[in-house]
């Protein structure tokens, strides 16, 4: 969910264990930089770095607010986001759509949401006319307050008033896919088409469950305490990978239940999980501390792409690695000084979207960017 990025971006800026090193490249001149970098010439952001091999060329798709979580259709025609970009006349997180070639410089999207309570997690359904999301307009019209911190530590709201819904792309909600008391969101949905995995509160913890995209045949896929969330399958639906807390102390126990009671985790210690559909076979994939989350399979099934701060002491930077499903070769992907995450292939894994503070002139702002990606 954005919340956790929007959280962490207000006031956490600070220095890494590992300096960047690329001040020569970035003095070097365009001729050292190639072709494939673009360079807005109204600031001294880059939208490729040199680094940054994996990226054959890159476009910028939005100029403000906070945009992330964009997904792409089945056909990948479209895609679908969500941003609380308040030019487009929105207070807190609402759905977007566009064409996969659109850019949103001069112009706004279509919002495809309610405009109603806060949403999230927005995923197509395999037909391309619908999508899934999470709202809390059925108990609040109104964008619910988000509280930052307790006893000073940072704090994300899992909202109980979070249900999942399927709408058109006119927006029109045409049916809820969960009604049991408590949060259910973060809804993707396998490339076959067939299963939704989400998370839910209704166990009495943050566990992972399935259900056919229909919301019927629910199963619960995870049972140990901690948030699991941000679940996605594999290419050939075989497989979840997932970010998760696992409180192990009796002090991280109690700390992690006190904190739930009040409808509030703390994302600040995450690792990734991978196991089978069914929820067999599930083992720890990374082992690096701090936050590691927005994972997402690459296109081989046997790679996963994610978001990390592992080489930061206090919260920054977060950028895009690689690592191997069985733990190995662990390859950064991204060299941003402040924020990359939230990557997403496209079915046909040429390209890959994700979300960044780069070339947003040393503001907060997060913008969509759409990469061709290179291997």
């Amino acid at each position: 969910m954005k919340i956790f990025y929007t959280l962490l971006i207000v006031s956490v800026f600070a220095s890494c264990k590992k300096e960047v090193k690329r001040a020569e490249n970035e003095s070097a001149g365009s001729a050292e930089k190639t072709s494939t970098v673009v360079l807005d010439p109204t600031s001294n952001d880059t939208l490729i770095y040199p680094e940054e091999k994996h990226f054959k060329s890159i476009r910028q798709v939005t100029f403000g607010g906070d945009n992330a979580e964009a997904y792409w259709s089945f056909d990948d025609s479209k895609v679908i986001f969500q941003s609380n970009y308040k030019n487009w006349g929105v207070n807190c997180d609402q759905m977007f759509l566009m064409r996969a070639d659109e850019t949103f410089k001069d112009k706004q999207p279509p919002m495809i949401s309610t405009g109603k309570g806060r949403t999230t997690c927005s995923y197509f359904l395999p037909d391309g006319k619908h999508i899934v999301y999470g709202s809390t307009h059925l108990k609040d019209e109104n964008c619910p307050e988000v509280p930052l911190k307790r006893d000073g530590k940072y704090v994300w709201p899992v909202y109980d008033s979070f249900d999942i819904f399927v709408a058109d792309l006119e927006g029109n909600i045409t049916a809820q896919l969960t009604n049991e008391p408590g949060y259910d969101a973060e809804a993707t949905v396998s490339p076959k088409g067939d299963k939704i995995v989400f998370t839910s509160m209704r166990s009495g913890d943050l566990e992972l469950y399935t259900m056919d995209i229909d919301g019927k045949n629910v199963k619960q896929i995870t049972n140990e305490l901690g948030y699991d969330g941000g679940a996605f399958f594999s290419p050939d639906g075989s497989k979840l990978i997932f970010r998760a807390s696992r409180p192990e102390t009796e002090k991280e126990i109690k700390e992690y239940k006190d904190l739930l009671a009040q409808g509030l985790v703390q994302p600040t210690e995450m690792e990734l999980f991978i196991c089978n559909a069914d929820g067999s076979e599930l083992r720890q994939l990374t082992h690096l501390g701090n936050a590691n989350w927005a994972p997402f399979f690459h296109p081989s099934g046997e790679k996963i792409l994610f978001s990390s701060n592992f080489e930061a002491e206090r919260g920054f930077p977060f950028n895009l690695y690689l690592i191997d499903i069985d733990g190995k070769n662990l390859e950064r992907v991204t060299h941003g000084r402040t924020f990359d995450a939230f990557p997403v292939f496209s079915n046909d894994g040429k390209k890959l979207a994700f979300s960044s503070n780069r070339n947003n002139g040393g503001g907060r702002d997060t913008n969509l960017f759409i990469a061709e990606w290179q291997d």
